[in-house]
């Protein structure tokens, strides 16, 4: 890393602060450290002084975890040059990430494994967006691929099965709580009650063997449908009305 920054670290617990300060005197020189703040209100006076070219945030300040999401936001809005990095020891409060990436952090680094790196800063300062380190690049994929197969099972089912679009919409709104009348009452649904009626009974022929089809009601035919990932439980959400 060839360019001088100034840089601003943001973190409450004092013998982490110094171990940050460390890895940059040692592992990145070209960082002018230019104040270091224990709270919020540390921060903000930091920035009236001198505006830096990179704040470090912990998330977690005084036994808050928004207070981070609500720094990176206002300078997302208020500088929005300014690179914003997450080092943070909220190692399972996944919301967080999400939360904090939503507010326009351009890095997530988690305080185990591999920490802070010369390498990390350096892409986010030549403007690399979504910069994470292993821990959390760990639990990405993870997640990637977990998503890949779930939807590629619900297709599967939807091919076995011969669900169309119609089948899916009945499914997640029983699914939701909703009755048959409401049902028919959702934009660009062209069935009446007795239809709906007539295609679950269906939709029951074709997700249960014969033996097991007797007594089938809603709750039932919508477990299986969960079952055979034809629903999905992170994506039930219901149609407009």
């Amino acid at each position: 890393m060839n360019k001088n920054f100034k840089v601003i670290i943001v973190e409450d617990a004092k013998l982490e602060l110094k171990g940050t300060e460390e890895i940059f005197r040692n592992e990145i020189p070209s960082a002018e450290i230019i104040g270091t703040a224990m709270t919020e209100k540390e921060f903000w006076e930091l920035m009236k002084q001198e505006v830096p070219d990179l704040v470090l945030l912990d998330l977690g300040l005084g036994g808050s975890t928004t207070v981070g999401v609500d720094i990176c936001t206002t300078l997302r809005k208020n500088y929005p040059d300014i690179k914003v990095l997450i080092f943070t020891g909220e190692i399972l409060n996944e919301k967080l990430w999400v939360d904090v990436l939503d507010a326009g952090a351009d890095g997530i680094i988690l305080k185990t494994g591999e920490l802070l790196t010369a390498i990390d800063v350096q892409a986010v300062m030549e403007g690399k967006r979504m910069v994470f380190n292993e821990p959390i690049l760990e639990k990405i994929v993870n997640r990637f691929k977990q998503s890949v197969l779930q939807e590629q099972r619900k297709q599967e089912a939807i091919i076995a099965y011969d669900i169309d679009e119609y089948d899916e919409r009945l499914l997640r709104h029983l699914a939701l709580g909703y009755t048959k009348e409401m049902i028919t009452n959702l934009k660009g649904m062209p069935f009446g009650v007795k239809s709906l009626e007539k295609r679950q009974n269906d939709l029951v022929n074709r997700l249960f063997v014969p033996e097991d089809r007797i007594g089938v009601n809603a709750t039932r035919l919508v477990t299986r449908a969960f079952e055979l990932s034809i629903l999905n439980i992170e994506h039930l959400e219901p149609d407009e009305e």
